[in-house]
């Protein structure tokens, strides 16, 4: 989601919310210095990313630091952790659409490092990843379908558009993710979805109705959009991680915590002001905070 479209996630829920080729295999690369005993050492490993701006690390220029792709983003923190080389093919502002279907990714929207996509849809860049480097993949990731909704802000019928677009995100995941489990073989894939920001509408004075909002947006994203996502993944045995959950999103609004800025607020919607820019500046990405959070766990997915 780039930060161009910084209400591409929020607005839909708010209609919502009103209507309750493959390569040859690589030799794999060996290390200039000899282990102790003679024998090569391990073959790198490697960990394929793929999604929107959530992947690529994106922060708004408002943050402190210039807009654009960060290596804040949870598959830095993952990779690092996991001891894998990231190899990171997301692009800003990709719908599953076009995550299956659009050759490219303009350089600004690209992750740090990223390789030039060359004329290839992000889903062939990482088939052709996958069987180059087969054998010495540690993890996939995918987190895909926020942008697909930002259409339904404009349309004259909102609610139905958001239904056709959960749809289509199915639709698309049903073509991307067989592909990828082919390509990757047993390697894990984890699919994931995204923080209610939408909870922090509880203390935004752009919405004069938030906090009922706020309240509608946890069966939005609980019972919508994210049991549509784990569904698909479910299909490939990918792991799903609930983003929504871990981030706090269906903690109970009756329990309050003291905020230094906004005072005695429901937990959740204290969880979502300090992980993403939400609160603070209307935009949808995480925090450093929050793609940690996102992180860990990602990570205890990995370790089930």
């Amino acid at each position: 989601m780039p930060g161009v479209r910084r209400f591409a996630l929020v607005w839909p829920l708010l209609a919502l919310i009103g209507a309750c080729t493959a390569g040859p295999a690589e030799t794999p690369a060996t290390s200039t210095s000899a282990s102790t005993n003679g024998s090569a050492p391990p073959a790198e490993r490697v960990y394929v990313s793929l999604g929107d701006s959530y992947a690529t690390g994106y922060r708004p220029a408002d943050a402190g630091a210039p807009a654009g792709a960060s290596r804040d983003g949870f598959a830095y923190v993952v990779a690092g952790q996991s001891d894998l080389r990231l190899i990171n093919l997301a692009c800003s502002g990709a719908t599953s659409a076009q995550l299956r279907g659009e050759p490219g990714c303009a350089p600004g929207n690209r992750a740090p490092d990223a390789p030039d996509p060359a004329g290839r849809t992000q889903l062939d860049a990482a088939v052709q990843t996958l069987r180059e480097h087969q054998g010495r993949v540690g993890l996939v990731t995918v987190v895909i379908g926020g942008n697909d909704l930002a259409p339904c802000a404009r349309a004259s019928d909102a609610v139905a558009c958001a239904s056709r677009a959960v749809a289509d995100i199915r639709a698309n995941l049903a073509a991307i993710l067989p592909a990828l489990r082919e390509a990757a073989g047993d390697t894990r894939i984890v699919g994931l979805t995204y923080p209610d920001v939408f909870l922090g509408a509880w203390v935004s004075p752009a919405f004069p109705d938030g906090q009922n909002l706020a309240r509608l947006s946890v069966t939005l994203f609980r019972d919508v959009l994210n049991a549509a996502l784990k569904a698909e993944y479910e299909k490939i045995g990918a792991d799903f991680v609930d983003v929504t959950a871990a981030t706090g999103g269906y903690g109970p609004l009756t329990e309050t915590t003291q905020d230094p800025t906004y005072g005695a607020i429901p937990t959740p919607v204290a969880k979502v002001c300090d992980l993403t820019y939400f609160c603070r500046h209307t935009d949808v990405h995480p925090t450093a905070e929050g793609h940690q959070a996102i992180a860990s766990a990602v990570l205890e997915a990995t370790r089930r």
